[in-house]
């Protein structure tokens, strides 16, 4: 009997490590310490341009992307943009804000990715519902493709007027020293390589421009992007400050670790916010 009650004992003393609890998310800030939701919020709140860098089939980064937008609608008047709409696709974008067509008519005249109806479609919804502009940023790809193939912006100076309006105004500044441009390269294999840093540059010019273009005084723009795109403040950031240095940006990045409980090295400083997921979390597409 006594040896039953010191196995009961015991059994209350010690916690095995499954019953630990698993966060499926920390948020840290630059510098890697343990950062809330709320001090996220408290700072977009302040912002005049949010850069949310999601990595595209996370759910987390989706749906807190998707909760600071609401919350948002609270305080901020909003202006939303995404690198998941291309420029040429605004006329479509907007018709459906307006009611003008329905999901299925967007789908038919928009290139939507292959994850729109699970990723995007709750905030584009949502813009609906309260009358908030979404802005289509990114280029058109066939555009960004022809840098690809030629390795040159001078090919961009075939196009006509109005598909040059779809894209950043010519001549581009492009800086191959910019550390995020220079990993590039340094990607395994043929896939880093001169021509995809410039049609990487190429993108981020081309959202910079039409985040610039839309951007209101008084109001909060909340554009989102691959964590690529705006991390360690490179990217589309280089090109914001390029033309306006004024501007008060708040950047969030998304990554994934083995362990979320303490930031690696290496993800330090990405951005001002970074989310850190469980690496084993279920993917979207």
């Amino acid at each position: 009997m006594l040896n039953l009650v010191v196995l009961l004992i015991l059994s209350c003393l010690v916690t095995p490590a499954y019953g630990k609890g698993k966060p499926a998310y920390e948020i840290f800030d630059a510098g890697g310490d343990k950062a809330s939701y709320r001090k996220l919020y408290k700072k977009a709140k302040k912002a005049d341009i949010i850069l949310f860098g999601e990595l595209h089939n996370n759910p987390i980064a989706h749906w807190l992307r998707l909760e600071l937008t609401k919350d948002l609608l609270n305080t901020n008047n909003l202006i939303l943009g995404g690198e998941m709409f291309e420029a040429d696709n605004q006329q479509a974008l907007d018709k459906y804000l307006d009611g003008s067509i329905n999901a299925i008519g967007l789908d038919s005249l928009a290139r939507l990715w292959t994850n729109h109806k699970t990723d995007y479609t709750p905030i584009v919804k949502l813009a609906r519902e309260y009358n908030i502009p979404i802005f289509a940023t990114n280029i058109p790809r066939r555009f960004a493709r022809m840098v690809y193939r030629q390795g040159d912006f001078g090919v961009l100076e075939r196009l006509n007027d109005e598909e040059k309006a779809w894209i950043a105004p010519l001549p581009i500044r492009f800086d191959p020293e910019l550390p995020q441009y220079k990993k590039i390269l340094s990607m395994t294999g043929d896939h880093g390589t001169p021509e995809l840093v410039r049609a990487q540059a190429l993108k981020d010019a081309t959202m910079a421009h039409f985040i610039l273009l839309n951007y209101r005084p008084g109001h909060t723009f909340l554009h989102l992007n691959g964590s690529y795109h705006s991390d360690f403040y490179e990217g589309i950031v280089f090109y914001l400050r390029e033309r306006n240095d004024t501007l008060r940006i708040l950047t969030v990045s998304t990554v994934e670790q083995e362990n979320v409980r303490r930031l690696e090295e290496g993800n330090r400083g990405r951005a001002d916010f970074i989310i850190c997921v469980d690496e084993d979390m279920t993917k979207t597409h």
